[in-house]
């Protein structure tokens, strides 16, 4: 029985992705539903990611890719064919307002050329016959960039001094937490963010058995899958562990993780599975409400990794964290 990803819509709801058993001949192809711009649009879909089964992809990529397809459909309310300039533009407005990294960016508008290039080539006629439209660009000269960032306002990293402060307030805060152990966790992590330079993405993945403490002079994470470039996939590697990060993941190992789950992720929520990066954003963003600073003092995890790279170039210690590069 084959198994492929596949959209499951209810009566009056946009379709969501899932998988589904059976592959093309399972999905609903009736002329009469097709008119249906939300169906016909899931059919597209299903077709568009079956094409990464056949090239090879990887399981991991194809769940990951599927999920980025979603949340970029998702920022319209209309169908792919439907879009417009104006619409491409205040989605990445949106994405930039929520504070997304240019890379991420990036990522979504690449997504959606691709799947709209595979619209046009693949059912330009049908769409015109059922709908009586042409498929047109919603990528015209300006917001079709190669470099998204070109818009980006160039903000400086925290401070040292703003993030002693911050780390000062996160860590007296445990001792009246109603969740010792998730706001043990948060402070780990975002420690891990800082004085490590992992992303985001790359540090809820990290397990319990990627910390070395007796490599190099202060211990080694192994960042097993790190950011991939040009389709190659993870790229491992080792970062140090710099400024007390080994005894902060000590007393986390010790202290700290056994009352979460006995699981293999490093950072888990009560369920023991790893965090979300969206979650990580999330838990953060609380972090600095509760702090109550001003909105210029706000900063993201990106901004940590910046900030771990700006302040050890500032020290003369660039060739340390060259694996941090931003």
């Amino acid at each position: 029985m084959t198994v492929v990803a596949g959209w499951w819509w209810g009566v009056g709801e946009r379709p969501s992705l899932r998988l589904v058993e059976g592959g093309l001949a399972a999905s609903v192809s009736d002329c009469g539903q097709a008119r249906d711009v939300w169906v016909f649009q899931a059919r597209c879909t299903e077709a568009f990611v079956s094409t990464w089964v056949v090239r090879g992809f990887a399981a991991t990529t194809i769940s990951c890719y599927r999920s980025l397809l979603e949340r970029v459909l998702d920022h319209f309310d209309r169908p792919v064919w439907q879009i417009e300039p104006a619409d491409v533009d205040a989605m990445l407005r949106r994405l930039l307002l929520e504070g997304r990294a240019a890379g991420t960016r990036r990522q979504y508008l690449q997504m959606l050329r691709t799947f709209h290039g595979f619209v046009r080539d693949r059912y330009a006629t049908e769409i015109r016959a059922l709908y009586g439209m042409a498929v047109g660009d919603p990528l015209d000269r300006f917001n079709r960039l190669r470099h998204v960032w070109d818009d980006t306002p160039r903000r400086l990293p925290p401070t040292a001094e703003r993030l002693t402060a911050f780390f000062a307030f996160a860590r007296a805060r445990l001792a009246a937490a109603s969740d010792y152990p998730a706001a043990a966790r948060d402070y780990a992590l975002l420690r891990t963010l800082y004085h490590c330079a992992p992303r985001v993405s790359e540090a809820v993945r990290l397990a319990q058995c990627d910390v070395y403490p007796e490599l190099g002079p202060s211990g080694k994470l192994h960042v097993r899958f790190g950011k991939a470039a040009n389709a190659s996939g993870p790229r491992p590697r080792w970062t140090p562990m710099l400024d007390g990060l080994d005894r902060i993941l000590a007393w986390y190992q010790n202290d700290v993780r056994p009352f979460l789950p006995d699981t293999g992720p490093l950072f888990c929520d009560i369920h023991g599975r790893a965090l979300k990066p969206d979650t990580v954003r999330d838990r953060l963003s609380h972090l600095l409400d509760l702090e109550g600073r001003p909105q210029d003092d706000r900063f993201t995890p990106h901004d940590l990794r910046r900030a771990c790279a700006t302040h050890h170039y500032e020290q003369g210690r660039c060739h340390v964290v060259g694996c941090a590069s931003v």
